[in-house]
């Protein structure tokens, strides 16, 4: 389309506000932009329930919004199915629970998520391929094929894929690993520039390469 930017976040981690404001500075127009979040808006943020109202309300008002699976959402649906429980609440599990009503008393909180938030869950994409570029949460293995990727490196895996310098056909864009600017080489940009820290959260803009920030 004519005049189409691609708007790319950052992970949110349940920061609902900044989500908020970095909106407002983008002006994504619903029926002319893509707009793209590369995972993760879930866990160690006070509002991971008001992040996911607040995508699903995007998608409703139009269907130019692709949103991708991050780890952490991997491991809430694994808690959900009761694995790897521990591992979910050691990285920052405890707050999403908290944020849709379950209290330690109890701990299940199967009953007080919503419908559409878990088909939401289980919507979620593991990449999206654009014209110049491929969208992941955490990256590709070097000298595997996109096609042939597995999905646990495409949600974990760090520093064989920063630190590489394959050309996987089109440059990376990713989150996952956080960084306090956005990370430009060649090969790849990474976005997570650790909101959920007290940093920002990092918006891109294509074609112009324009960085979009929004600070706590």
């Amino acid at each position: 389309m004519e005049g189409e930017r691609i708007l790319i976040i950052g992970d949110i981690h349940g920061c609902l506000d900044m989500l908020n404001r970095l909106m407002d500075r983008i002006q994504w127009r619903p029926d002319r932009d893509r707009l793209i979040f590369v995972g993760d808006y879930v866990d160690r943020g006070t509002d991971s329930k008001g992040v996911v109202d607040y995508v699903l309300a995007l998608r409703k008002c139009s269907s130019r919004v692709d949103c991708l699976i991050g780890n952490h959402e991997a491991m809430l649906l694994d808690y959900l199915d009761g694995k790897n429980q521990a591992s979910f609440l050691l990285n920052g599990g405890w707050p999403t629970l908290v944020s849709y009503g379950v209290d330690k008393k109890n701990a299940d909180p199967s009953p007080m998520i919503p419908p559409d938030h878990l088909a939401f869950y289980r919507s979620l994409k593991p990449y999206v391929e654009l014209e110049d570029f491929y969208v992941v949460h955490a990256g590709f293995r070097p000298k595997v094929p996109v096609r042939e990727q597995n999905m646990k490196d495409m949600l974990w895996i760090r520093y064989p894929f920063i630190y590489s310098d394959y050309d996987f056909g089109k440059k990376v864009i990713f989150g996952h690993t956080v960084f306090r600017e956005p990370l430009v080489l060649e090969n790849k940009i990474g976005l997570d520039t650790g909101a959920v820290f007290g940093n920002k959260l990092t918006c891109l803009e294509l074609p112009g390469m324009i960085f979009h920030f929004e600070g706590p």
